[in-house]
């Protein structure tokens, strides 16, 4: 079977095509630069890629980045908040649509390359905050999808009802390069530990029993003191 992953560079989309390539599927994997603040996701996927053999392409919408409002993934105005991911504040990293943008690209590639299906990571701790991650919105959008071009793309969703603890234990399990994945949302050289996809990801090792290899900054929160604001791991 021939398929094609978005893929992002964090954590979660390096389980997802570490374990198709683990089951044997031909893949391809398509990285999106939209205009976010840092490109550290991007070349942590460019690496993950030559380490998996992957085919990857990264796709240039950086002209786009006026029509995505204000919100801190691509507005350097605006400031990346602190706290856990669920918070109502952490609804200033939503870009809007960005999954129908990318899976519509995703769509044309895999049609242009005949594949099977295309792959995104999607998962149950991502509802709360962007609704182009809810199963609603991923069935509408693999019927959409499916009816693109005469070759038919089916779109797959396997982690929309698995939590990120889940989906690390999945990545132990099938060898995922996750040291190699990026999910801080404010670059720099290490992960700093405190924006909401740092507490998110270093939840997800520990409620997975999972050791986190992750190098956070050295003035990254411990546990004690992200328990007394109230973020829990």
């Amino acid at each position: 079977m021939k398929s094609l992953v978005v893929f992002s560079g964090g954590l979660d989309s390096t389980v997802l095509l570490s374990k198709l390539v683990a089951d044997g599927r031909d893949c391809r994997a398509l990285t999106v630069n939209y205009g976010q603040r840092h490109a550290k996701e991007i070349e942590a996927a460019q690496e993950i890629c030559r380490l998996l053999g992957v085919t990857h392409q990264v796709a240039d919408l950086r002209s786009l980045v006026s029509l995505w409002g204000s919100n801190s993934l691509t507005d350097p105005a605006v400031a990346v908040a602190d706290g856990h991911y669920t918070e109502e504040r952490m609804k200033t990293t939503v870009v809007p649509a960005r999954n129908l943008v990318l899976l519509s690209l995703a769509a044309a590639w895999a049609i242009a390359e005949q594949c099977d299906t295309v792959a995104y990571a999607a998962h149950s701790g991502d509802h709360a905050i962007y609704p182009d991650c809810r199963n609603e919105f991923a069935e509408a959008a693999a019927k959409t999808i499916a009816l693109a071009d005469w070759h038919r793309v089916e779109l797959e969703r396997p982690f929309v009802d698995m939590n990120k603890a889940e989906i690390v234990q999945l990545g132990a399990a099938c060898g995922a390069p996750m040291h190699l994945s990026w999910s801080c949302y404010k670059g720099g050289e290490r992960h700093c530990g405190r924006c909401g996809t740092c507490i998110e990801r270093r939840e997800a090792f520990f409620l997975a029993g999972v050791a986190d290899p992750t190098v956070y900054a050295p003035d990254a929160p411990d546990a004690e003191e992200l328990a007394k604001n109230g973020w829990k791991l």
